[in-house]
C-alpha cells in the first residue's frame, strides 16, 4: 500500500490514575499524546467504595478526608502535566466501581473521545482492574488504550 496511514487526532484525552507503575505509565502517554494533539487532558481518579470498612463507609468525615487528598493528588498530576506544555487540564475525583464509574459517569460528563488507563492497579483489593481495565475497554463508548 501506498497510501500513509491516518493518524487520528484525540480533543478530549481522559486517564485514570492511581500511582501504580502502569497508570503512570499511562499518565506519562497520555500527556504526551495531548501535547502532540493539542488536546484538553482530563486526569481522574476514583475513590472506590469496596476498600472501605462499614465504619469509614458511614462516616462522612473519613469519606470527605478521603476524597480531599484524592483532590489534592490530582493537582501534583496537574502540575506535571502543565510543565509538560498541556495547556487544558482537568480532574475528575468520583467514587464508587473504577471501571463502572469512569464508563457510565465520567466518560460522558466530560465528553472525552479517548480513554487511556493502566493495565493494574496499585492496591491488592483491587488487583481485578486488569478485569477493571478489559470491562472500560468493552464498555467504553470510545477508543481506549491499556498500557503496560
Amino acid at each position: 500500500m501506498s497510501e500513509k496511514p491516518i493518524d487520528k487526532v484525540f480533543n478530549r484525552i481522559l486517564v485514570g490514575v492511581d500511582d501504580s507503575a502502569d497508570a503512570q505509565l499511562a499518565f506519562r502517554y497520555a500527556v504526551r499524546r495531548a501535547v502532540k494533539d493539542n488536546a484538553t487532558l482530563i486526569i481522574t481518579s476514583i475513590l472506590e467504595n469496596d476498600e472501605m470498612n462499614v465504619y469509614q463507609a458511614l462516616t462522612k468525615d473519613y469519606v470527605h478526608g478521603e476524597r480531599d487528598e484524592l483532590v489534592e493528588h490530582l493537582k501534583k498530576y496537574r502540575d506535571i502535566a502543565a510543565k509538560a506544555g498541556v495547556k487544558d487540564i482537568k480532574e475528575i475525583v468520583d467514587e464508587g466501581n473504577a471501571g463502572e464509574t469512569i464508563v457510565k459517569n465520567v466518560i460522558p460528563a466530560v465528553k472525552a473521545d479517548l480513554l487511556i488507563i493502566g493495565s493494574l492497579s496499585k492496591k491488592e483489593i483491587s488487583k481485578y482492574f486488569g478485569s477493571q481495565a478489559a470491562y472500560m475497554a468493552k464498555y467504553a463508548p470510545i477508543s481506549v488504550l491499556i498500557i503496560r
